[in-house]
């Protein structure tokens, strides 16, 4: 959110904000002495005669008039106090709105505990807005087709800073794909929790465990519709497969960190065992390291000789289980 927008439950549009801290950091200033320093297109004698009405601004008696503003702990108290009472009052509306609701679901009426949406950019939206509504925690299954719903890594980045758990369980074909490891990366130091299978059975977002949206495909690349789950029972069994899935991945760390050097190790081990027991070849982990394949191949050789592994595989789950316990 903007610093103007965080004000706008104040009443506070964005010229009347710039033009009170003006006032704020130019105290005693004048009506020409304001308008040299103000750099926005409205006239800003009409702006502080707003700010003046409301009083968020006061002027001496002087000739010159010379501009102080209030006090923003008196200024904003009460217009602040006046919102939280219409943000309680919505809030009781929606819990009674959603008392309703429930009950109508339990009456068995099918439209209420399933929907289905139609539309890619509807389903978009759809998801979106059932990620938004979150309050303390967001599944997820990840798998082709990818929606690329817009601001959907800023979405969960806003979620995470607001508190929400953030869980996803990627397909290998995710962390595969030409740069996928490096966007799974950044959201790991977002804060996102994430852990990697060969396969996952379908794509979801399970919102907490109160709502869920299985998006559905007739074509291998296309998302034209979705079920949004309110039932239940169907919420329950998604979680519980969600949760034994989540059992089953292979955790993904943050990458490390260069050192005091100011440089980091050729290979980042942890990358390197998540690739491994992804299940990715030595050339599809040579793109996303951005290294030479015959590199690679060192790296894992030596990593073998280091565990005593007989294959790829054994390697990876070896390491793993060392990480593990570190």
């Amino acid at each position: 959110m903007s610093e103007s927008g965080a004000l706008a439950a104040a009443g506070f549009s964005p010229d009347e904000l710039a033009a009170y801290e003006l006032i704020i950091t130019r105290p005693a200033s004048t009506l020409p002495e304001l308008a040299k320093a103000w750099d926005r297109t409205a006239l800003v004698t009409a702006v502080v005669a707003r700010l003046q009405a409301r009083g968020f601004v006061t002027h001496d008696d002087g000739p010159e008039r010379r501009y102080f503003a209030v006090d923003p702990d008196i200024a904003l108290d009460t217009p602040l106090a006046d919102y939280a009472e219409r943000l309680r009052r919505a809030r009781e509306r929606v819990a009674e709105l959603s008392q309703r609701y429930q009950a109508r679901s339990t009456t068995g009426d099918g439209a209420t505990l399933i929907e289905v949406v139609t539309g890619q950019r509807a389903v978009q939206q759809r998801i979106t807005q059932l990620q938004f509504s979150a309050r303390h925690e967001v599944c997820c299954l990840d798998k082709a087709p990818y929606l690329d719903a817009p601001g959907t890594a800023a979405g969960e980045r806003e979620l995470i800073g607001r508190g929400v758990a953030c869980r996803t369980i990627y397909e290998r074909a995710a962390v595969e794909a030409p740069g996928g490891l490096h966007e799974v990366e950044q959201l790991l130091v977002a804060g996102q929790q994430a852990r990697v299978l060969p396969a996952v059975p379908m794509k979801l977002y399970l919102v907490d465990r109160r709502h869920a949206v299985l998006p559905l495909q007739r074509e291998p690349t296309t998302v034209e519709s979705a079920v949004v789950v309110h039932a239940p029972a169907l919420l329950a069994a998604l979680a519980t497969l969600f949760d034994g899935l989540w059992e089953r991945a292979l955790p993904m760390r943050v990458p490390a960190q260069p050192g005091a050097g100011g440089r980091r190790s050729t290979v980042d081990e942890h990358r390197l065992v998540t690739l491994l027991l992804s299940g990715l070849t030595d050339e599809a982990i040579a793109r996303q390291l951005t290294l030479g394949y015959r590199t690679v191949q060192r790296h894992i050789a030596a990593l073998m000789t280091k565990l005593g592994a007989h294959t790829r595989f054994q390697a990876g789950v070896r390491a793993a289980l060392n990480q593990q316990d570190q």
